[in-house]
């Protein structure tokens, strides 16, 4: 068995989201203007980025009250499903959160990841696999574009040159 993913694993995991975010806008904010698709509305992708963000920050600040039993959830998670279908659960649920959604059913860090659990485990039974816990969490949610902006067929961009992951 792995080790049980910390508190610390779940705070790094936030803030690396976060911070990927803020990279996408950065590297956005440098692109010309060219590639951008005519109906691309900066003011609408830069809200959905701050609005992300926001929520992080607020799931930052209960991270410590999650409870030792779901951190072994979670860890369970890691070793038995495949990062992809968490990643796919995952950013629906902050979308649905940032898109004026139940931030008071998934306002802290223990609901939103108690409904990822619960999410996932309606998804397929998991496998075990060969990979540990923190390894598996790093692949849980992308670093380039993070919030699958680019993919929008109003923006046109793509992912950044020399990216693929």
């Amino acid at each position: 068995m792995t080790e049980t993913l910390t508190h610390a694993d779940i705070r790094d995991l936030l803030r690396g989201f976060g911070a990927a975010i803020e990279l996408d806008q950065y590297r956005v904010d440098a692109m010309p203007a060219a590639k951008f698709h005519p109906a691309y509305k900066d003011t609408i992708w830069r809200g959905w980025r701050r609005d992300h963000i926001s929520y992080i920050t607020k799931l930052l600040s209960t991270v410590d009250a999650i409870p030792s039993e779901m951190l072994g959830e979670l860890t369970r998670l890691a070793v038995t499903y495949e990062p992809e279908l968490i990643r796919y659960i995952a950013l629906e649920l902050f979308a649905e959160v940032a898109c004026d959604g139940p931030q008071d059913k998934l306002g802290t860090a223990e609901l939103f990841f108690g409904w990822l659990i619960k999410q996932v485990g309606a998804q397929s039974k998991g496998l075990p696999r060969h990979q540990g816990a923190r390894s598996s969490i790093s692949q849980w949610l992308p670093v380039t574009d993070p919030l699958r902006i680019a993919q929008d067929p109003e923006c046109g961009y793509g992912k950044p040159d020399g990216l693929n992951s």
